[in-house]
């Protein structure tokens, strides 16, 4: 019974805040000022966490928010003034990579997603005035003003987090969409059909089992990958065929353009960050079948 008026009392909160189309105007002229200040690149996949795979803004928020609390903790010791200040303007200065890192990741989600991503955003961005003010009065000597500006951002930084976890954990942002697939692609070799179904030069949608996957022909080899974007899900078999750098096939994702080769599923480009299952294909007696590595 607990649980349940949880979720209840979770729904009446966020619902409203995920369909609040009132938000959108802001949004718009938001994304296009982080896409202007971070366009795709390397820079923007840097941000992302293309490099690491895995999101950088998770990590990056544990300094502010460590920083902030550590201080808390230390304004309830007698004589810890200074420590206490200074773990404060740490937490205010690395509050600014954290927001960079996390702005960049909210410019390339879904509608409902960014309307609670710019609440969050909101949170934060109360929280760290809060907090700069609270350096400013503790710099002048007036550490009681200070502590009391201090645990507000505290209090206002702690719902921004509550915000973020919902964004993350029940939205499911900057989580890896394609997880599943190897739980629930039917182990052994799977027959898909034959050559013939599968046009020269093209991708073509088609499914193992209940597995959405897409096939790239090219001559008699055959390139198989899952076909939901692991960024948001995005049907991969409709984006476009592109050549990286170094000269490779690549399919690119036409919802956000996360950009994966076709040889093993590998991130070319943000912002997805986990790679595409790729399944292995063999011919044989005039079929084609694919397995996941190891499913045999």
């Amino acid at each position: 019974m607990l649980s349940a008026s949880a979720n209840r009392i979770v729904t009446k909160i966020f619902s409203p805040v995920e369909n609040a189309t009132a938000l959108d105007p802001l949004i718009s002229t938001l994304q296009k000022a982080v896409r202007a200040l971070v366009p795709p690149g390397e820079v923007r996949d840097v941000l992302h966490g293309v490099p690491a795979a895995h999101p950088v803004h998770p990590v990056l928020v544990q300094i502010p928010l460590g920083s902030w609390t550590s201080a808390a903790i230390l304004d309830l010791v007698p004589g810890t003034e200074s420590a206490s200040r200074r773990l404060i303007c740490v937490g205010v200065l690395a509050a600014a990579p954290a927001a960079l890192t996390g702005a960049t990741d909210w410019s390339e989600l879904h509608e409902q997603q960014m309307r609670t991503g710019v609440v969050h955003w909101a949170a934060n961005l109360v929280a760290v005035s809060l907090y700069a003010a609270s350096y400013v009065q503790r710099r002048r000597g007036r550490d009681g003003s200070g502590k009391v500006l201090s645990y507000l951002g505290l209090a206002v930084a702690s719902a921004g987090g509550f915000i973020g976890g919902h964004l993350a954990y029940h939205q499911a942002a900057g989580v890896n969409h394609a997880e599943e697939v190897p739980h629930i692609v039917p182990s052994g070799w799977n027959s898909i059909g034959t050559l013939e179904d599968f046009a020269e030069g093209r991708v073509t949608r088609s499914a193992v089992g209940d597995v959405p996957i897409l096939v790239f022909r090219d001559g008699e080899r055959l390139s198989v990958l899952s076909d939901r974007c692991s960024h948001l899900s995005g049907p991969l078999s409709e984006g476009d065929l592109v050549t990286d750098a170094d000269g490779s096939a690549c399919i690119r994702c036409p919802w956000h353009g996360s950009t994966f080769s076709l040889a093993d599923g590998s991130v070319r480009r943000g912002p997805a960050i986990a790679p595409q299952p790729a399944l292995q294909a063999r011919q044989g007696d005039g079929r084609v079948e694919v397995m996941l590595p190891g499913a045999d």
